[in-house]
């Protein structure tokens, strides 16, 4: 049978290592020419699929795609644009199909989070029935940590680890400048749903740190809240909050909700921090300052983990090697065998069960006044933040890789989207 070429895209919100993803998915591919050809990229995700602008990795040297593992953001660009049912756009299927075949792709592996993991299922499923078989292999990657069956999800650990470090470090800002400034100081991260990113903020528990967690899983309750944190003043001299965008009243509406939706049809979020600090000013009367991580978090690959460099890249390792044993619509994940000493492995789930199935944080993961992260929490978080696998550094800076991304000549007349 005729070797086929591979298309790899690039989804939603990048991350720290989703590169070493790529890395794994190249590399892997390269070392398999006989059953792989080229290895195409989507220039900005799959809608470099749909608009036919692939990128050709195989201009890349061996070298720049070795650097990809510790480069942070989406080397080929992302994008967030989910497809819709067949029914209700079928154009854009088909034309998926099209541009499949007029490059001769047989392999498709998408590198995001729950939505695109839905979508690879779906090109998986339908693939077939427009008459031109594709195997699609998602690869897991979301900081929200909120895929179903992994252990953990790519990206997950090092924004937890820069969350942890930037809280610890803040919060002996504050401490050294309470006695006469600020007394309470506010961190929004990321996490619409899922309060991992949050439960992070917690670890700086064991360096003797005062801390208030608000996680998107605990309806907020402003009474016990301010009381929580004027009881941490007045023990500590200082408190520091961590607060989930994902954060929300019983009613279900978000502290931070603007009235407005992003391309997922999401609520636009953004701007806790400052409605829990005003709280606090107006009914405490303390001092305060509020930061939003916001990119940084993500964006961090200077302070990454190295347990999740080394995930990431597996895990896209495992994704051509899934293809290769003809597997089709799975995604590999992480496998925790043990959490002292710290051991994992390589899995795989169908999408059947992965497809628009969010995880949220156990109940028994967070205290039972809602406030912060137990003991179980702690076994857990510790193993996937720890490690360093820093770039190389020159003149004081990161050295970061920028691909060439060098254009396949296109072959299908124009598509508008």
């Amino acid at each position: 049978m005729a070797k086929k070429n591979a298309f790899y895209a690039q989804s939603g919100g990048v991350t720290a290592v989703i590169n070493a993803s790529a890395c794994g998915v190249i590399e892997t591919a390269r070392k398999h020419k006989d059953k792989i050809g080229k290895v195409y990229a989507g220039r900005n995700g799959i809608i470099g699929a749909l608009t036919e602008e692939l990128i050709d990795t195989t201009r890349e040297s061996a070298k720049a795609i070795s650097s990809l593992r510790h480069t942070p953001s989406g080397a080929f660009g992302s994008c967030r644009y989910k497809l819709k049912s067949l029914e209700a756009n079928k154009r854009e299927y088909e034309r998926l199909i099209e541009v499949f075949k007029a490059h001769n792709i047989g392999y498709f592996f998408y590198n995001g989070g729950g939505d695109s993991a839905d979508t690879c299922y779906k090109i998986s499923q339908l693939s077939e029935k427009l008459g031109y078989p594709v195997q699609a292999i998602h690869v897991p990657k979301t900081v929200d940590n909120d895929l179903p069956i992994t252990d953990c999800c790519p990206g997950f650990g090092s924004v937890a680890k820069y969350i942890a470090v930037s809280t610890l470090e803040a919060s002996f800002d504050v401490a050294s400048m309470s006695k006469t400034s600020t007394k309470v100081f506010v961190l929004e991260v990321m996490g619409r749903h899922a309060g991992w990113i949050a439960a992070a903020g917690g670890l700086v528990e064991d360096h003797g740190i005062p801390v208030v967690i608000l996680f998107p899983e605990i309806e907020f309750d402003q009474k016990k809240f301010l009381a929580r944190v004027d009881a941490m003043v007045k023990k500590h001299g200082y408190c520091s909050v961590v607060v989930s965008e994902g954060c929300h009243y019983p009613d279900g509406k978000f502290l931070a909700e603007q009235g407005t939706r992003d391309a997922f049809g999401h609520a636009q979020l953004g701007g806790a921090a400052p409605v829990v600090a005003n709280m606090v000013k107006d009914a405490l009367g303390y001092k305060f300052h509020w930061a939003v991580a916001d990119y940084l978090q993500r964006a961090a690959r200077h302070i990454a983990s190295k347990t999740d460099v080394d995930q990431a890249y597996a895990l896209g390792k495992a994704a051509v090697e899934l293809a290769l044993k003809g597997q089709n619509a799975v995604m590999p994940t992480v496998e925790r065998v043990s959490d002292n000493p710290y051991k994992w492995k390589v899995g795989v789930a169908p999408l059947s069960k992965v497809a628009n199935v969010e995880k949220f944080m156990p109940r028994d993961f967070i205290t039972a006044d809602g406030f912060g992260i137990t003991a179980k929490c702690r076994t857990y978080l510790l193993p996937l933040i720890k490690g360093e696998d820093y770039p190389p550094f020159k003149d004081g800076l990161p050295q970061y890789v920028r691909l060439k991304n060098v254009a396949v000549p296109k072959k299908l007349a124009g598509f508008t989207i």
